[in-house]
């Protein structure tokens, strides 16, 4: 079939090339700053909001734009010139943009999205309201995450810290992950040696009591049941899907099994809760695993579909 009508060059606005060159612009403008001071952070969250758009548009420009009812963003998005009057290419917020690389990249964790809201919500606040949102916030209670965050959507886009902030920077920045991460580590290890000790404290009646609830709560809930690295218990832990669904039909039922990344752990027999995937791995938690569920053919294709599915098989590896 042949094509009649064929787009131009992506658009600046939408460029993957323009909106990293932004980036570089703004983390340049914060490298020559105090790493402490107000502006140094907010240099930083310009950068990280263009550097994460263009790893979306890099994907595909067409994921930024805003689905308004005239979807000229969409259609300028793909390369053609929109015919809209006064036209102004509109693209989805931050938070949404983040939220589509959780999706999209398969090393983009909850913990650098949340990162990524909090970093450019300061930024929001700091420059539409009288708050100083970023005064007094020590460089060393988000740079870490920031850098981390920024090496994973660098990576998805083949490229590297050195590349975007330079070998000096990059090395002080890898210096800094490393020393969070240990932290982090020190903190999770910490957690479950407290818990144990308030566990093993308990007389073997509650526990026995306890252990047994947390049996019948796991196989209850969503998730994946994996052991309690603090009381032994059944507990789960939960994520977000890393990769589509696979669909198959066997014995009459249709089986769909997806894979998922953990980010949260719960344990209601000793209370211990961990968040975060680097957090996780500390505590051996971090393993991906897959959720099986089936489906009745008639109820999984029918135009409206009440039924709930049968029970979730969700301690398959």
């Amino acid at each position: 079939m042949k094509k009649t009508i064929t787009p131009a060059a992506t658009p600046a606005a939408w460029d993957p090339d323009a909106l990293y060159a932004k980036a570089a612009r703004y983390i340049q403008q914060a490298v020559g700053l105090d790493s402490d001071s107000w502006d140094y952070a907010l240099w930083s969250s310009l950068s990280l909001e263009f550097l994460a758009r263009a790893a979306l548009a890099n994907v595909s420009p067409a994921l930024l734009s805003e689905n308004d009812k005239s979807w000229s963003s969409l259609y300028s998005s793909l390369g053609f010139t929109p015919i809209e009057e006064k036209f102004s290419p509109k693209s989805i917020a931050i938070s949404e943009v983040l939220k589509r690389l959780t999706v999209i990249l398969p090393d983009f964790a909850k913990e650098h999205e949340s990162f990524g809201i909090q970093h450019t919500g300061r930024r929001n606040a700091e420059l539409h309201s009288g708050e100083a949102a970023f005064e007094g916030i020590k460089g060393s209670s988000w740079q870490p995450r920031f850098y981390q965050t920024c090496a994973v959507i660098l990576a998805s886009m083949d490229m590297t810290l050195e590349e975007f902030v330079g070998s000096e920077e990059a090395a002080v920045a890898s210096e800094m992950i490393a020393a969070a991460a240990d932290e982090s580590a020190k903190a999770v290890k910490g957690d479950i040696e407290a818990h144990k000790k308030v566990w093993l404290g308990k007389t073997e009646g509650d526990r026995s009591t306890l252990t047994a609830q947390s049996l019948v709560w796991a196989q209850r809930q969503t998730g994946h049941r994996v052991e309690c690295p603090a009381c032994g218990s059944q507990a789960l832990v939960t994520g977000t899907p890393v990769a589509a669904p696979v669909r198959k039909l066997e014995d009459d039922q249709i089986t769909e099994k997806q894979e998922y990344l953990p980010n949260q752990f719960e344990c209601i027999a000793c209370s211990l809760k961990i968040a975060g995937l680097s957090r996780l791995a500390v505590a051996g938690l971090a393993d991906r695993y897959t959720k099986t569920q089936t489906y009745d053919p008639a109820e999984y294709y029918a135009p409206t579909d009440d039924y709930a599915g049968y029970e979730d098989d969700n301690n398959e590896r």
